[in-house]
């Protein structure tokens, strides 16, 4: 029987080393694909492991820049933020994850691909989504939703036997009593020890930020410049250093984040399958960057345009949660946020204090704000004479409103009818 080539996502750890020898085992030539978005591992040690369980090839990709200039800066630009909070780090990378892993499959003249996510999380929706957007008769061997593997693994211990059977390496280290994805945007920790939404979360959690109690007691000054809405310096007022290539920048903003503390968030949200779950999110570089993002807007977007844009960001963000990035609607609204960007252009000067974000001025060639018609001991050329007409217009209708209240027989916030 000839076997079939299956371009595995691989991360070298135990669930996928145990997959990628579960698939040898079901007659498939494994290529195991290994997407470097960021994450602190050896990405040797983990190419020389999936040969070593049986990879027939293996693929490691940096995609680190791409993952900055058209990934994150889009949704930087259109300030997504899931349920108010969460910035997305987990689920902005697995498009980009699933999108080379689909250009590896066409290289391999193969429609089979595999992943290691759980049938109970987001991943397997926003992976197996790309898929079916990006190679419409792909198919998909997901073993955590498939009956014999199931019943061969009813949890770690299972894998771990199976790993010691077929002499995968495992490492020594003991399990961190709760699960973590990290790329270059942020770490993500939850479940285990962080299952109950009552308790604080431990100090010794958090990796990838200083906890405000031992973050400097200065603050560090800051200015990022835009163009169109995309960051394309930053400048360290206090030592002068400056950073222009994308993935440097945002590395070092990365930096200077996680020293002073900043972005820091612990949530309960609604995953797209209906569960609650309890998440601590580490996001530095990415908190800056939106927040200094967004104040730029405020002085440099047209009103009805920012509004219009910000009923839709909601929308924004709940694609991107929910794996449809790869989507007609996420097209749509990719082009009207990139309108909306297009004299987002100027800079903001910041400083970083102990978890805070604190915005200091901000300049732009396109400002819409003019300092004489805002203030109160200027005139400006604005009549407000004008306003009496205004006002009385608007005011027809809460008259009306009033009047049809009056015939009817309750209360109506205080007032007696």
């Amino acid at each position: 029987m000839e076997r079939k080539k299956i371009i595995l996502a691989y991360s070298g750890g135990l669930d996928t080393s145990v997959i990628l020898k579960w698939l040898d085992a079901k007659g498939f030539d494994v290529i195991a694909y290994v997407a470097n978005v960021g994450q602190n591992e050896d990405f040797s040690e983990i190419e020389n492991k999936a040969y070593a369980t049986g990879a027939k090839k293996v693929y490691v990709e940096d995609l680190r820049e791409e993952f900055v200039t058209d990934y994150i800066f889009p949704a930087m630009q259109g300030n997504a933020l899931y349920e108010g909070r969460y910035l997305l780090g987990t689920s902005i990378a697995r498009p980009l994850i699933a999108k080379r892993q689909i250009d590896l499959a066409m290289q391999e003249d193969t429609v089979y691909v595999s992943h290691g996510s759980t049938g109970k999380g987001n991943d397997q929706v926003r992976f197996e989504f790309a898929y079916f957007a990006l190679l419409p008769n792909v198919q998909i061997v997901a073993p955590w939703k498939d009956q014999e593997f199931l019943s061969a693994f009813k949890g770690r211990s299972d894998l771990l036997a199976y790993a010691q059977q077929h002499g995968i390496q495992v490492k020594a280290s003991i399990k961190k009593p709760y699960s973590e994805d990290e790329n270059l945007l942020h770490i993500s920790h939850e479940a285990g020890i962080l299952e109950d939404p009552s308790l604080r979360c431990p100090d010794e959690v958090f990796s990838h930020t200083r906890s405000p109690k031992d973050a400097p007691d200065s603050e560090a000054h800051l200015e990022i410049e835009f163009a169109d809405g995309i960051p394309v310096r930053v400048t360290n007022l206090d030592d002068g250093s400056e950073h222009t290539d994308p993935l440097e920048l945002f590395l070092y903003l990365n930096e200077v984040g996680s020293l002073h503390a900043i972005g820091r968030v612990d949530m309960v949200e609604n995953r797209y399958i209906g569960i609650k779950s309890r998440g601590i999110y580490e996001t530095p570089g990415g908190t800056i960057l939106w927040q200094a993002h967004r104040d730029l807007e405020g002085i440099a977007m047209d009103k009805e345009v920012m509004h219009l844009r910000d009923m839709l960001t909601p929308k924004f963000s709940e694609l991107i949660y929910n794996g449809l990035w790869f989507s007609p609607e996420m097209d749509f609204l990719m082009s009207a946020f990139n309108k909306s960007q297009e004299d987002i252009t100027g800079t903001v000067r910041l400083a970083l204090y102990k978890g805070n974000v604190i915005m200091e001025g901000r300049t732009s060639p396109t400002s819409l704000y003019n300092q004489d018609l805002s203030s109160m001991e200027v005139e400006g050329g604005y009549n407000p004479m004008d306003c009496k007409g205004f006002i009385s217009i608007n005011g027809i209708r809460l008259k009306a409103h009033n009047l049809v209240l009056r015939k009817k027989p309750y209360k109506w916030r205080g007032y007696e009818s």
